[in-house]
């Protein structure tokens, strides 16, 4: 058994200059350079010093900041000194990113590490960066484990900066002095990124969408350009949270303090926060040291869609850049980090829709600005930009105007969902645009939806005998749903609804119902099961007329679900918002004997007055008219 003065002794020999160690390099070799926030700066500064030194150099590397421009080398002298190969997933917008593309080897990142170790991609260089070693030779990899552990391991030669500001990080982080070949100490800060400075009003509005979708003791996964505004508004109520994510920010560092996340109820690795990179502030890589709460893994286990799928509640939220009517997705890297393309997020789409009780939620921006003026983040079609999430694997999609689910939906129920969840500006150019390309049937409309926006604020969650109902404003994707509860309701109950026996609830008659700006109408809906699939059990319709300033209402509840006090909180909503819209009171029209619609006005606290017209009975309150 080999002493503890073997590796110490070992570590002096191995111990180097910057310049000893990057003349170990040999032209037409393939190097690979540590990744992220974890670049060995001091070696690539020195590598670039010696450029005209060499010829044919492959430089292998995820894209990331550019302390010392390798690619500005390869443009110079036309890849002849080196060229570069970067591992990245993503769109090319940003201009800077665009001009580089021809370096771009677009993969999954679960897929890069058996790149590396099954030699398909033999590297014969490995510059890193590691921790000091410990008492035991160990040398910690911290806040790039990601596809460096691979690239350390099979690369043939293996120069490490040793910088006593690399945080000791727990985990599969590891790599012993005995296993690299030259050592370079040099201290120097590492590589931050600062927090983006995002709309407050939009992160406000996007945030208390996402807040609906995420339960209690969810597993998550948050992208390196994640709305942290909005993330953190969303999970600053919720509890036992857990952390399985491809990147470590500081909005995950502040949900652990706060206690938000306590990764108790994850189903795997608990008690431990799992990534397998780093990216932000010094504080946060201070806060990453010897944390034992804390594991780093390899890429491939941490983006492995069939570990991630093992989670309770796995949620993934990512940024998209762009998405079409059909749900395509584009994900691009930023031109401040340019990191973002790298997260991953199909392994982690993928593996969060399969997890029990699993989301994966993109998040969207509906618009952005430039020079030229506003423009839709939801275009028609995905033309001349790179698909990064096709469109079967997207589930839940959040904008400031709402939520959507798109999966198992058509192409029309996709086309139709984006839209209401698009900015008002653009509703009717992208409902015109899907009527020509087929996505949505010609005989359709957009109506007042066109420049409603939805309030989320009038969500409530009710429990009714121990079953979780949500009562919410209708939206264009509730057609079929809503057309299916007519159709289940009793001969009888139609009656009393309508006025007549109808048979048949056509489409364009549906529309009325969610074609709705939901001041002067307002149309809610009581919906059981999940989200996006849910089965509508109760309708509750609120019309103003106009010469009168009253708002006419009608409801209508499943029959399994009548007596049970649906139509009492229908009522009591209706009347809240239309008396906050300035509404002066609420009317109906109902047959005599029925008790159940007589008794839900003297709910209220306002004289119910009665009147007849035609052998209808006319029940009518004012909101300024209180019950004696």
């Amino acid at each position: 058994m080999p002493s503890r003065d073997y590796w110490a002794d070992s570590y002096l020999e191995k111990s180097v200059s910057a310049d000893v160690a990057i003349k170990h390099i040999r032209s037409g070799q393939r190097v690979f350079i540590s990744s992220g926030c974890g670049e060995p700066q001091k070696l690539i500064k020195t590598l670039v010093e010696h450029t005209n030194d060499f010829s044919g150099l492959e430089i292998v590397r995820l894209l990331g900041q550019e302390t010392s421009s390798l690619t500005a080398i390869a443009d110079k002298t036309r890849d002849t000194n080196l060229n570069i190969r970067s591992i990245y997933l993503g769109s090319t917008g940003p201009e800077m990113i665009a001009r580089q593309q021809r370096f771009i080897t677009p993969m999954n990142m679960s897929d890069v590490p058996m790149l590396f170790t099954t030699r398909k991609l033999p590297l014969n260089v490995a510059l890193i960066q590691v921790s000091p070693a410990d008492d035991f030779g160990w040398m910690s990899l911290g806040i790039s484990v990601d596809v460096t552990m691979a690239a350390a391991r099979s690369a043939d030669f293996v120069i490490a900066q040793v910088n006593p500001k690399m945080p000791r990080v727990m985990g599969q982080s590891f790599i012993h002095v005995n296993d690299v070949d030259l050592l370079v100490e040099y201290e120097e800060e590492l590589l931050t990124v600062p927090t983006t400075n995002l709309s407050s009003e939009r992160a406000q509005k996007m945030g208390s969408h996402i807040a609906r979708l995420i339960e209690d003791g969810a597993t998550l996964q948050l992208g390196l350009d994640a709305i942290s505004q909005a993330t953190m508004q969303a999970l600053s109520n919720k509890n036992d949270l857990g952390i399985h994510s491809q990147f470590f920010t500081e909005d995950i560092m502040h949900l652990y303090a706060t206690g938000n996340i306590n990764n108790k109820k994850k189903g795997l690795n608990e008690g431990k926060m799992v990534s397998s990179m780093a990216v932000g502030s010094a504080n946060l890589y201070e806060f990453l040291n010897d944390n034992p709460a804390i594991d780093f893994h390899p890429s491939d286990y941490v983006n492995d869609p069939f570990v991630i799928a093992r989670h309770n509640k796995m949620v993934s939220m990512n940024v998209a850049k762009t998405m079409d009517l059909t749900g395509q997705v584009s994900a691009e890297a930023s031109a401040a980090t340019r990191f973002a393309g790298v997260s991953g997020i199909p392994d982690f789409v993928r593996g969060a829709r399969r997890s029990p009780g699993g989301k994966s939620i993109l998040m969207l921006f509906s618009t952005y600005e430039d020079d030229s003026g506003l423009h839709s983040n939801i275009v028609p079609q995905l033309n001349d930009t790179v698909t990064v999430v096709p469109r079967g694997d997207v589930h839940y999609v959040v904008t400031e105007y709402g939520s959507v689910n798109l999966f198992g939906k058509s192409i029309q129920e996709r086309a139709m969902a984006m839209i209401s969840i698009a900015h008002p500006s653009f509703r009717e150019t992208l409902f015109e645009a899907a009527k020509e390309r087929g996505f949505i049937g010609p005989e359709r409309t957009l109506g007042e939806a066109a420049r409603a926006v939805y309030p989320v604020q009038l969500e409530e969650i009710y429990e009714i005998n121990g079953e979780t109902l949500l009562i919410r404003p209708a939206k264009p994707v509730d057609e079929r749903r809503i057309q299916e509860h007519y159709y289940s309701l009793p001969k009888e109950d139609v009656l009393t609804r309508f006025f007549c026996q109808k048979t048949i609830f056509a489409r364009n008659e549906m529309e009325t119902r969610f074609h709705v700006d939901y001041v002067k109408d307002l149309t809610l809906v009581a919906v059981v099961g999940d989200f996006g699939f849910g089965r509508v059990v109760g309708v509750a319709e609120s019309m103003k007329l106009e010469n009168e300033n009253i708002a006419e209402v009608a409801f209508s509840v499943s029959e399994d679900y009548q007596g049970k006090g649906l139509g009492t909180l229908f009522i009591k909503k209706l009347a809240a918002v239309a008396r906050e819209n300035g509404i002066s009171g609420l009317m109906a029209y109902t047959f005599p004997s029925n008790k159940a619609m007589i008794n839900l006005f003297k709910t209220l606290p306002y004289k119910v007055n009665t009147a007849f017209e035609d052998g209808d009975l006319i029940l009518t309150c004012k909101f300024n008219q209180l019950a004696d």
